[in-house]
């Protein structure tokens, strides 16, 4: 079993370097592919209300025979719950399909900036932090102006912003907002649009010389960043190839010429996404 190195929140709470993202697995699908992950070595597991899996995942996590405080489990308030009092029962809710006493990670999914209630959502969230039911709380495609108002507003700042970041994508001015800030930075979608990025002659001349994938090579590129990558899979061979990334380093100028591409967003914009 691969050793993870862990990541410490501001909060003084701890995350794997690497976690398993589950969308868009149905419930079966995720108990199926988390229980395989866990048996492989992951502890740090991504849902979300929006995807319809956590009861899958809660499943996987009561059957896995790993004690509970080793498994981080991450899942999020979907725009439809926005709202102080609807955060609050959202979370009640998420909370019952995955079978646990308290989650590891809650984050508000996406701003929904016309609405304008995610600070509400953040009044929330502070709240179920403080009544330990949810251990450390931050967002997820938010803007450091979104996170900037958070602390103006509240003053609590998130322990982790969990935006699309890839070769493609590499956020370095928000990244080094995080690191200012002191909040971690998380990355879904971490191999961009898969083989475009995995065939790409530098990457696949990176990873030969230190005899890795491409895949490998492109999530240690986001490790050695700062960032805590989720890549989803649901081959037993790629969970594992993915979660065995700790054993080489990347030169800075490799660092580099891994971000060197043209910039492309594959999801949608934080600005005017509106996720329901």
């Amino acid at each position: 079993m691969v050793t993870v190195p862990t990541r410490r929140l501001h909060d003084g709470t701890t995350l794997p370097a690497i976690g398993l993202g589950t969308y868009p697995l149905d419930n079966d699908e995720a108990e199926r592919e988390v229980a395989g992950a866990l048996e492989a070595g992951y502890r740090l597991i991504d849902t979300a209300m929006i995807y319809g899996n956590e009861a899958g995942v809660g499943r996987a996590i009561a059957r896995s025979g790993i004690s509970r405080e080793e498994i981080i489990v991450t899942t999020k308030l979907p725009g439809r719950d926005h709202g102080y009092e609807q955060a609050l029962a959202s979370f009640e809710g998420s909370r019952r399909r995955l079978g646990l006493d308290y989650v590891d990670l809650y984050l508000i999914h996406w701003p929904l900036p016309r609405l304008d209630q995610y600070v509400e959502c953040w009044q929330a969230l502070i709240r179920l932090r403080e009544e330990s039911v949810a251990r450390s709380i931050g967002v997820s495609n938010f803007t450091a102006e979104h996170i900037q108002r958070l602390e103006r507003s509240t003053g609590v700042l998130p322990s982790v912003n969990q935006i699309e970041m890839h070769p493609a994508l590499p956020q370095h001015e928000l990244r080094g907002f995080h690191e200012a800030k002191g909040v971690r930075t998380q990355g879904w979608r971490p191999l961009g649009e898969g083989r475009a990025l995995l065939e790409d002659p530098e990457v696949l001349a990176i990873a030969e010389r230190h005899n890795v994938t491409p895949g490998q090579a492109v999530l240690r590129w986001q490790t050695q960043l700062g960032s805590v990558p989720i890549p989803k899979s649901a081959d037993r061979g790629r969970q594992r190839e993915n979660l065995d990334i700790f054993g080489f380093e990347l030169t800075a100028d490799e660092l580099i010429r891994i971000s060197a591409r043209s910039p492309h967003r594959i999801g949608p914009h934080p600005e005017d996404y509106e996720e329901f």
